[in-house]
C-alpha cells in the first residue's frame, strides 16, 4: 500500500528554519575547532549526493553491506523471525532495504529521517515495491526518542541502521544514540546495524575523497545549505574538501579547509576563519569486533550475531535490547 500516516516531528520556526540546525551551526562555528554534526550533511541535495557516492568505485561499504544482505538472507530470516515492524533510522536505500524486507516477512515498515522530501520519496518508492506492506514514514530527528505510529506500537520491532552511520559519531554520542534507539524501539526489540572495519588507510581515505569529486561536493553542500537556509554568506569557492585518517581515534575525518582568510555571517552572527583553518564536518569511525561489541553493550544492546562480506571489509551485527541489570 502507499505511504500513509506521514508524521512530522521536526521543530521548525515560523520562518521555516530548523531550530536544531541553526543552533548546532552557530554553536559549532563558535568553537575553537569549528565543527558541525554530520547529520546536517543530509538535506535533500546532500541525501542525493550520498546516494551517488554509494555507486563510486572507491566507496566499498555499500557493495560490501549489500553482498552480506544478498548472501546471508536465510540466516537473517532465522535470527530475526517474521512479523516485526522494521524501523529504519534514515531513509531506506533503494537496494539495501528491499533486500532485508524480502527476507524477513515484516509486518510494517517505518522509515525515520530528518530530510522530509527525501524521506517521502523513498517511502513512496518502497511502497510501490511492496504494495501489501504498510509503510509509515516519520519525519523526525532520530537522535532523540521518537514516538512510533500507533499502528505499530504493539508490534515487535527491528531497528535497521545500515551504512555504518553510527561511525559518524564520537563514542559518547554514539552510545547516547544507541540508548535512544532502545527507548524508541522498546523492550524485546532487535537492532541490525552496519559497522565498517579498520583497514588500510589508503583504502579508507580514497573512499572519502573520490577521483570524481562527488564526496567533495557532498561536503561543500553543507556550506551551501547554511547559506541558503540560515542567511549565510560563506564563500564556498574558498573552501576545499579534505579527508584524513586519524589513527589515534580509528576514524576518517572530513574537513572543509579555508583556502584564504574568510569573514562571513550566519543567521546574523559574524565569523572568521584563517587560511588553513577547518570546519570539521564528519567522522567515520572504523571498528574491530571487540570495539563494535563494546559500543553496543554500552548503548544497551547485546550482540547475538555478526556477518562479514567475503573481503572482510564490513560487518552487519544483530543485537537484542539488553535486559537491565543492577550488577555484573
Amino acid at each position: 500500500m502507499p505511504a500513509n500516516n506521514d508524521l512530522r516531528l521536526v521543530d521548525i520556526d515560523d520562518d521555516g528554519v530548523n531550530r536544531a540546525f541553526r543552533e548546532d551551526v552557530l554553536q559549532g562555528l563558535s568553537e575553537e575547532q569549528k565543527a558541525i554534526p554530520a547529520r546536517w550533511l543530509y538535506d535533500d541535495a546532500g541525501s542525493q549526493l550520498f546516494e551517488d557516492i554509494t555507486d563510486l568505485a572507491e566507496y566499498y561499504p555499500t557493495r560490501a553491506e549489500t553482498e552480506i544482505l544478498r548472501e546471508r538472507g536465510s540466516e537473517f530470516a532465522e535470527a530475526i523471525g517474521p512479523g516485526r515492524a522494521v524501523v529504519e533510522f534514515g531513509s531506506g536505500s533503494s537496494v539495501k532495504t528491499p533486500l532485508l524486507l524480502n527476507q524477513i516477512e515484516p509486518a510494517a515498515y517505518v522509515p525515520l529521517d530528518i530530510s522530509g522530501d527525501f524521506l517521502r520519496a523513498a517511502a513512496d518508492a518502497l511502497g510501490r515495491k511492496f504494495p501489501d506492506l504498510p509503510v509509515y514514514p516519520v519525519e523526525a530527528d532520530f537522535m532523540r526518542r521518537v514516538e512510533l505510529p500507533e499502528a505499530v506500537a504493539d508490534m515487535p520491532h527491528l531497528g535497521f541502521f545500515p551504512g555504518s552511520t553510527i561511525g559518524n559519531m564520537v563514542p559518547r554520542t554514539a552510545v547516547d544514540l544507541l540508548r535512544t534507539m532502545r527507548e524508541t524501539l522498546g523492550e524485546g526489540s532487535m537492532l541490525l546495524i552496519g559497522m565498517d572495519l579498520v583497514k588500510d588507510p589508503k583504502v579508507l581515505e580514497a573512499a572519502y575523497d573520490d577521483g570524481k569529486g562527488v564526496t567533495g561536493e557532498f561536503n561543500l553542500n553543507l556550506a551551501r545549505r547554511i547559506n541558503r537556509e540560515l542567511g549565510g554568506t560563506i564563500p564556498v569557492e574558498h573552501l576545499r574538501h579534505e579527508a584524513r585518517w586519524n589513527d589515534d581515534f580509528a576514524r576518517v575525518e572530513m574537513h572543509l579547509v579555508a583556502q584564504a582568510d574568510l569573514d562571513f555571517e550566519v543567521a546574523g552572527k559574524r565569523f572568521t576563519m584563517s587560511a588553513g583553518e577547518t570546519i570539521h564536518t564528519e567522522n567515520s569511525h572504523k571498528f574491530t569486533r571487540r570495539s563494535s561489541h563494546t559500543l553496543l553493550l554500552a548503548g544497551g544492546w547485546t550482540p547475538v550475531a555478526r556477518w562479514l562480506d567475503s573481503a572482510e571489509q564490513f560487518s552487519l551485527i544483530l543485537a537484542e535490547a539488553s535486559i537491565p541489570r543492577s550488577a555484573p
